[in-house]
């Protein structure tokens, strides 16, 4: 009878973690504390290769701090993205925006830590997701924020030259670095 009641526990464990992975993979319910249970966080990031539900599952991740005040947080983030970014294929998912998302909070979670390494994965996303204007500047506002004012605007003119989408994201954050604004885009524009 032992035996019987601790494959039962067993098997209602499973399938209770199972519908936890699914509710939160799928952004419908709370979502599990993902501190604790890395086993469930590591299944969804590899039985995954969706970039919305991957991007909807990273974001809310973020929901629980503050990356640029909680070291540790800002560490685990990083270690997802990358997996995020290692698990979807550039040739498959360069037209997907939300891979490109993925790419460039990637970047910017990476700047916090590493300027030359964010740089690196500003000009991956940028390589990868040549249409979307947003990968453009959010590349030529980490430029900015560096101080390279000149690589900014070469940012931003060749993404006006390769037609990024949407075209006005771009004049507006072109005009913004003209009146020597230090963010390209208000909160509304982004």
């Amino acid at each position: 009878i032992t035996s019987i009641m601790n494959r039962v526990r067993s098997w209602r464990n499973k399938y209770r973690n199972e519908d936890n992975i699914t509710d939160e993979f799928n952004c419908t319910k709370t979502p599990a504390d993902t501190t604790d249970n890395s086993g469930t966080v590591n299944q969804i990031m590899m039985t995954t290769n969706n970039p919305e539900d991957l991007l909807c599952f990273l974001l809310k991740l973020e929901k629980k701090g503050v990356p640029q005040m909680d070291v540790s947080l800002l560490n685990r983030l990083i270690g997802r993205y990358s997996q995020a970014v290692t698990a979807l294929p550039a040739e498959k998912y360069s037209q997907d925006e939300s891979y490109a998302r993925i790419l460039v909070r990637f970047a910017e979670l990476k700047a916090l830590q590493d300027p030359e390494e964010a740089r690196d994965q500003f000009h991956l996303a940028r390589l990868n997701c040549k249409k979307f204007a947003f990968v453009h500047v959010a590349f030529a506002q980490f430029e900015l924020l560096q101080g390279n004012e000149k690589k900014c605007k070469q940012i931003l003119q060749k993404a006006v030259e390769c037609s990024a989408v949407p075209l006005e994201l771009l004049e507006s954050a072109l005009q913004n670095l003209h009146l020597k604004k230090k963010q390209l885009l208000s909160d509304e524009e982004k």
